[in-house]
């Protein structure tokens, strides 16, 4: 690993062969959203997933990857609301592969494609910008389990004929 590594106020899981680091303000959800994806990951709704780190983590760069890791003296533990810090199974590093910011003042319905990217140290990594209020689970879901549409639609020429949630008001009739 390079020289280059920080540590950082985020929680980590690996899903699969990949993390997903959490980035947020405190209180933000980062821990929530750790375990719901860990729970999600046992009930077969995502691949398994794993705690890499709770609260903060280390990331460095290995060529062009960010590998996270748990801070040592966190390794293993998890802040569940209402039970306090809890021991778990976790894994000691993984490759970052999405990077979720919860609590993000540039989250919006439709993203421009420049704010569905990141970079840290950098490596530039796709990412979820969450606005405060909104669940995180079903959007970091979606994205796991789901493929990007084609670039080449239209989507105002989608609109314009009646598909989507633009439908003209006369569909029913034609």
């Amino acid at each position: 690993m390079s020289e280059d590594c920080v540590s950082v106020h985020a929680s980590a899981v690996r899903v699969g062969n990949m993390a997903v680091l959490i980035r947020g303000p405190s209180g933000a959800g980062k821990s929530r959203l750790a375990f719901d994806l860990i729970m999600a990951g046992r009930a077969g709704v995502i691949e398994a997933a794993v705690l890499v780190g709770d609260d903060r983590v280390h990331l460095a760069t290995l060529g062009n990857e960010i590998v996270v890791r748990p801070a040592p003296v966190l390794a293993g533990l998890i802040e569940i609301r209402g039970l306090g810090i809890r021991r778990c199974d976790f894994a000691g590093q993984a490759t970052v592969g999405l990077v979720v910011d919860l609590a993000a003042d540039d989250a919006e319905r439709l993203p421009p494609p420049e704010a569905l990217k990141t970079s840290i140290l950098g490596v530039e990594l796709p990412r979820i910008p969450v606005g405060a209020g909104y669940q995180p689970l079903p959007l970091v879901v979606a994205a796991l389990t789901t493929t990007k549409s084609s670039s080449s639609v239209n989507l105002s020429g989608d609109c314009l004929k009646g598909n989507g949630n633009h439908m003209k008001p006369t569909i029913a009739t034609e």
